[in-house]
């Protein structure tokens, strides 16, 4: 399938993709009052949503029964302190891909003074719809893929890029 039987719009090349902002809700803390780990992954699958939606790989992707994408790995560093009422914004970045897969990394920064609250590196991969199995990027999306890699191939490579889960000895 050359193009999808949807409308696409020009692809946001901007390094970094800067389009998703955010409010901590009362529902996102817990008892400690700060907003508890699980919802920072959600406020990183949404701006993963919108890096796909920019790489003509909206929900319309799946409804139409032409493929999807699963994360395989992530990985998430909490840096700074979230609380109700706070507002954030997540810029995110390709690192890597090929003809299956996708490497992306989210940085999340406070609204009200640009700290930098968290990161999200994601490991994801195209899965053909019928067969359920892996399979290449459609050719619109490789594209659109390809482009913003290229763009992003400027930006410096995040300090927590590739972190592993460790007790460091001394």
């Amino acid at each position: 399938m050359k193009e999808p039987p949807y409308g696409l719009e020009t692809p946001n090349l901007d390094a970094p993709f800067d389009v998703f902002r955010g409010t901590v809700l009362n529902a996102w803390t817990d008892w400690n009052g700060h907003m508890n780990v699980g919802y920072y992954v959600v406020a990183f699958d949404h701006a993963t949503g919108q890096i796909f939606n920019n790489l003509g790989l909206p929900y319309e992707y799946t409804s139409n029964k032409i493929g999807m994408y699963f994360v395989l790995e992530a990985h998430v560093n909490y840096v700074s302190e979230m609380k109700e009422g706070d507002g954030f914004s997540v810029r995110s970045q390709i690192l890597d891909h090929d003809h299956k897969r996708v490497h992306l990394f989210h940085t999340m920064f406070a609204e009200d003074d640009g700290r930098l609250v968290a990161t999200n590196e994601l490991m994801l991969m195209n899965i053909d719809y019928a067969s359920r199995r892996s399979a290449p990027w459609p050719d619109w999306a490789m594209q659109r893929i390809e482009a913003m890699a290229a763009a992003h191939s400027a930006l410096p490579r995040p300090s927590q890029m590739g972190n592993l889960i460790a007790i460091r000895k001394s």
